[in-house]
């Protein structure tokens, strides 16, 4: 009996992690799956969105990332080392290349779990998720949002994970509204370059000092569309990019509305987390009426 790609990605994902303190190269784990390195690679690459080495890398550094985080008399060239890195100096580099910050200040403000979900232990990537249209359209009041933001990229949308967490390591802070509820506004999309301007934040009153790093998002009164995502437990990132190509690709062509302008933002309502089967996100589009 053939076994499908998709068991087999998973085997050696699991594998992996068992071997993280191994030397692991392309031909040691294309072989441990039994195929060539090509082969392997374009197959991973398939099912992951990442490259067979890139995720190793990534797995080993959010594992140090976790490190740092339980451990706070940890030295930093000890944890280098403990990674497979000759220097303090190599680590940093790529500590920050993936997270955006440097070890010493990503353990005075950031949480992990935002960022897991980049390199999955054990799931692979979504192409389908479970997104409904509410039935009826949702006016809403202004309101204004603040956090920290971002330009994203197509290169690079896959790190919008480390706005919030550096958000759930901040809140709540005075002048906040809205309980536990936060946001992730999309605005000044530029299509032909392929970029957008991305904040993860929480409503805040219009006279609230805000926090170093956060900006300002003011969102006028408006009448939306509004999608739910239902999550399953996987990659929360994954099945939200896989849940808004079937919102752009099908629900709205096939909707009959007029799309306005303005931002778009996911809305996260705080009564469950989204890394749990079953919870929940709606997605606000503005449309004219």
């Amino acid at each position: 009996m053939n076994i499908q790609p998709v068991h087999i990605v998973r085997e050696i994902i699991l594998w992996i992690e068992q071997h993280l303190d191994d030397e692991l190269t392309l031909d040691l784990i294309a072989a441990r799956a039994g195929y060539s390195p090509y082969h392997f690679s374009r197959m991973f690459l398939a099912h992951t969105r990442r490259t067979v080495m890139d995720y190793v890398r990534g797995r080993r550094l959010v594992r140090s990332a976790r490190r740092l985080l339980a451990e706070p008399d940890l030295r930093l060239v000890e944890l280098a080392l403990d990674s497979g890195f000759d220097s303090q100096e190599a680590f940093t580099r790529a500590f920050k290349r993936m997270f955006g910050s440097t070890p010493a200040r990503f353990r005075r403000g950031f949480t992990i779990e935002p960022l897991e979900g980049q390199y999955p232990m054990t799931a692979l990537a979504k192409t389908t998720t479970n997104v409904t249209r509410l039935p009826d359209l949702v006016t809403r009041d202004g309101f204004i949002v603040a956090g920290p933001a971002r330009r994203f990229g197509e290169t690079d949308k896959s790190d919008i994970p480390q706005l919030w967490s550096r958000l759930l390591n901040t809140v709540p802070i005075p002048g906040q509204r809205g309980g536990a509820m936060s946001y992730g506004v999309v605005s000044d999309i530029d299509r032909d370059k392929g970029t957008l301007n991305y904040l993860a934040g929480v409503e805040i009153g219009p006279d609230t000092a805000l926090p170093e790093g956060f900006e300002r998002r003011v969102i006028a009164p408006a009448t939306y569309l509004v999608f739910r995502i239902t999550f399953d437990g996987g990659p929360v990132h994954l099945q939200i990019a896989a849940a808004l190509e079937e919102v752009w690709g099908t629900l709205i062509p096939t909707s009959g509305v007029k799309l306005a302008r303005g931002p778009d933002f996911e809305c996260y309502d705080g009564t469950k987390p989204v890394n749990l089967a079953g919870s929940t996100v709606d997605y606000y589009v503005p449309v004219e009426v």
